[in-house]
């Protein structure tokens, strides 16, 4: 984890060996162009980029020696307009210098917006994962960037940086682990441990509380593992908040499909089903950290999913604790059995939104790519998450929750099925529909606000980083979460 101390100043520093001065190459009317404080640097001049194959293509990157000085150059497009454009920029000037210990930054942006984004950019793309690696691992340098210019933030804004790269690394620390070190009750241990906050309670359920609590979707999933299922709550309860927002996240720490077994290329990185829950629950201790007046409660519905002559069996039906029967058709459709308990214990507390998140299923690829979040939910509540999402700059997708597709969770013993083997139509589609059921209190007149983020992709990255995203886990959907907080802390409670 790596802390960096942000400076502003309106004169360039003294230079030094571990040091480097980045600024931004603009396209112009066709050619790349040095712009801001650059451009009456003299040293920089004479500098012909072309020949030097320094781009303005946005996030290109490039290094040269200039007299005593190394300077490096960020390609922004035409220009830096947004937030969102900012931090991708920060991204890759974090990934590109962070072998200097210090940067120096000339880059113009409009408004405090973007330079909050620009440095978030830089601050969260610092993660390395290395804890199972031999021998000596290059790790960045970076200790300090300073911004030249009129431009500054204020100490919230850059505690609020600090806080929120803290709690991606911790969320990809959880995700990236494997399973033989991250298994229900370690995970629930972890996250006891990094309570220790103002208005911070939280409460492990282990077997005996959840068969108490009649908390049967997480049992049935789990009760093929040796290593038994945890229900994590964590609620932040400061003095005067304004909403009361419930999160609920999918915790298979690993999937192998249970007896409905998974193949062998479908099986690898499994580890990753456990996102959804990481992300609800240090988005949580995150907004307590950052002392918003917001209540919140997540549930982090946690279980390894193992075949054993224990498993839950194709045709098995187990009945929730708000009376609805399910048939088990797939063992391997886990994750929307043990979403469906969070989503009962959230919707008993009648809260003013209920957001689940969960790596819930492989046709979110099929639709929407590698980098892009399906949402689902009521319109009202899919307004919010969008909004919130573009405000962190994360790309969520509004996807429908068609009627037709709920013939294909009916089933002929149960009051529904978990999944319709054979059937691929609308699988994203057909998993929120699922989830839905269960959202809500039965004999309640008044709709429950919902959405669902269906992260199957955007959570791991398994290809080159870009932006501000790394390889491997992601942290996806943390900032948009903790967005979504933000704007209902703004609103006054009715």
């Amino acid at each position: 984890m790596t802390s960096i101390s942000f400076k502003f100043s309106k004169t360039q520093p003294k230079t030094s060996a571990d040091s480097i001065t980045v600024y931004a190459v603009a396209n112009v009317d066709g050619n790349a162009k040095l712009i801001g404080n650059a451009s009456k640097v003299a040293a920089l001049k004479s500098l012909n980029l072309k020949s030097l194959s320094i781009s303005a293509s946005k996030e290109s990157t490039s290094r040269i020696p200039v007299g005593s000085m190394v300077v490096g150059f960020v390609g922004i497009g035409e220009e830096i307009s947004s937030p969102a454009q900012a931090r991708d920029i920060g991204g890759a000037i974090g990934r590109a210098f962070n072998d200097h210990k210090n940067i120096t930054l000339d880059i113009p942006v409009k408004n405090s917006d973007a330079l909050y984004a620009l440095l978030e950019g830089i601050a969260i793309v610092q993660y390395q994962y290395n804890q199972y690696k031999s021998g000596e691992n290059k790790v960045p340098a970076l200790k300090t960037v300073e911004v030249l210019g009129s431009s500054s933030l204020s100490k919230s804004e850059l505690d609020k940086i600090k806080v929120i790269s803290a709690t991606l690394d911790a969320t990809r620390d959880l995700v990236n682990a494997p399973a033989n070190d991250l298994y229900p009750s370690k995970l629930a241990e972890i996250i006891k441990s990094q309570s220790k906050i103002a208005n911070v309670k939280v409460e492990i359920w282990d077997e005996k509380k959840l068969a108490k609590e009649n908390c049967t979707g997480i049992l049935a999933v789990g009760q093929g593992s040796v290593r038994g299922p945890r229900l994590v709550k964590i609620e932040y309860r400061p003095a005067k908040a304004k909403a009361h927002l419930a999160l609920v996240g999918k915790g298979i720490t690993f999937d192998t499909g249970g007896i409905s077994l998974k193949p062998a290329t479908g099986i690898l990185g499994m580890k990753y089903d456990m996102a959804g829950a990481a992300t609800v629950g240090e988005a949580a201790l995150a907004i307590a950290k950052l002392g918003l007046p917001i209540a919140v409660t997540a549930f982090m519905c946690v279980a390894e999913n193992m075949p054993s002559g224990s498993a839950t069996r194709p045709n098995d039906v187990i009945t929730f604790r708000n009376g609805k029967s399910v048939e088990v058709t797939n063992t391997d459709a886990e994750g929307r059995l043990v979403l469906a308990d969070g989503l009962i214990l959230a919707s008993e507390m009648k809260p003013d939104l209920i957001i689940d998140v969960a790596t819930l299923t492989g046709a979110a690829r099929v639709a929407l790519g590698n980098r892009y979040t399906g949402l689902m939910g009521d319109d009202e509540s899919v307004e919010l998450v969008e909004k919130a999402a573009k405000n962190a700059g994360e790309l969520v997708w509004h996807m429908p929750l068609p009627e037709e597709l709920k013939e294909l969770i009916k089933s002929d013993i149960a009051d529904l099925m978990n999944s319709r083997v054979g059937n691929p139509s609308g699988g994203m589609l057909v998993g929120g529909l699922f989830l839905q059921e269960f959202v809500g209190l039965a004999k309640s007149s008044k709709k429950q606000a919902w959405a669902h983020l269906d992260f199957a992709t955007a959570a791991n990255n398994d290809l080159a980083p870009y932006g501000y995203t790394v390889k491997g886990a992601t942290g996806s959907m943390v900032r948009t979460l903790i967005a979504v907080a933000e704007s209902l802390s703004n609103t006054k409670k009715k």
